[in-house]
């Protein structure tokens, strides 16, 4: 086990603190370049309110029109700040990740240092996915949903730009969270906590249990988003499941 050098508390302290400086100083660098590149980087942002989008142009969606407003003095440009704050974070994330590896990395035994590797690897690959599978399916749909949404011809919609930004920043967080399911099943099958015999034995009641968390994090009531949404999910727990089984039985084999 490496133990740092043999460094003090304070030393160690004087570290961390190196630490949080450098990780803060590449996110807010990198939000301020993304602050910078306002047309770029709303180009993105506002990327799938656009009927032309490359989401609606594979499914063969009829063309619409989503009129995005601004309703507060301040709202554009806190927006903005906001935005490229996130932007930031997420552009600098591999950097951030890797200075607080080196930071924990000597107190871990090697073993311990690989399997760690791996798991953050994995885990910020699967948050990465999520982001990507939220921006290019789930949010499309529901942008497309809600904005044409009406109660009668009288109403016309006005989505405010913070209600359009929250949502899409809300939806991206709960998905990057949902696919680290296959990861977290991971893990504690390596704890000996889950084994892949119970997942397919409550299989059903893990696609009601999806299906509901569907209906929770997608504010639409069609039956087709509800579906789209809910498909990856399931995806993400057969795949949980294959990767306990096979845990498992490399956790027997080490044993013997």
């Amino acid at each position: 086990m490496n133990d740092g050098g043999g460094m003090t508390f304070w030393e160690h302290l004087d570290v961390l603190r190196g630490s949080l400086i450098r990780m803060l100083a590449a996110a807010v660098v990198a939000g301020v370049v993304a602050f910078v590149f306002k047309d770029e980087l709303f180009g993105v942002v506002l990327a799938p309110s656009d009927s032309g989008f490359v989401t609606y142009r594979l499914l063969g969606a009829e063309p619409f029109s989503i009129q995005l407003i601004n309703t507060g003095l301040t709202e554009q440009f806190m927006t903005h700040v906001k935005v490229a704050f996130v932007a930031g974070a997420l552009i600098a994330s591999p950097y951030i990740l890797y200075v607080l590896f080196r930071f924990i990395s000597p107190a871990l035994y090697d073993n311990e240092r690989r399997v760690s590797v791996r798991l953050t690897v994995a885990a910020y690959a699967m948050f990465i996915v999520g982001l990507l599978v939220n921006y290019f399916v789930i949010f499309p749909l529901t942008v497309r949903f809600l904005g044409t949404y009406s109660v009668s011809a009288d109403v016309e919609n006005l989505l405010t730009l913070t209600s359009y930004v929250d949502t899409l920043a809300m939806m991206s967080l709960v998905f990057g969270i949902v696919f680290e399911i296959p990861v977290v099943c991971w893990l504690l099958a390596r704890f000996g906590l889950l084994k892949a015999e119970w997942m397919s034995r409550y299989r059903r009641h893990a696609i009601v249990a999806i299906v509901a968390v569907a209906a929770v994090i997608t504010p639409t009531s069609d039956a087709f988003t509800l579906l789209v949404v809910s498909l990856p999910i399931w995806l993400l727990y057969e795949v949980s499941v294959v990767i306990v089984k096979k845990t498992v039985v490399k956790g027997k084999k080490v044993k013997r």
